[in-house]
């Protein structure tokens, strides 16, 4: 299935002149009228339309694996990595 864009959690919203900057159609949950929504409603809104969802929620998460929604699950672990190999590549 070809997937028409990405749609942003709340937590991930600032990434969305940047993703679009990159050629990537992206929207955010506000964008889609989604702001504090369920979970499940933002994963069945994403499956209707086509997006990939990017979050920081593991609910969302699973819930999108168990609709068949993809999804970028980007968590607190990831996140510490980047950081840390910043950090080390100033360091040197």
């Amino acid at each position: 299935m070809k997937y028409s864009g990405v749609l942003l959690d709340e937590m991930y919203s600032g990434l969305k002149p940047f993703l679009k900057a990159l050629g990537w159609s992206a929207q955010s949950v506000e964008d889609a009228g989604l702001k504090g929504a369920e979970d499940i409603n933002i994963v069945e809104h994403a499956l209707r339309n086509g997006l990939v969802i990017v979050t920081q929620d593991q609910l969302t998460a699973d819930l999108a694996r168990l609709k068949g929604v993809p999804c970028v699950l980007i968590s607190l672990v990831e996140i510490a990595k980047m950081v840390d190999e910043k950090l080390r590549e100033i360091s040197e």
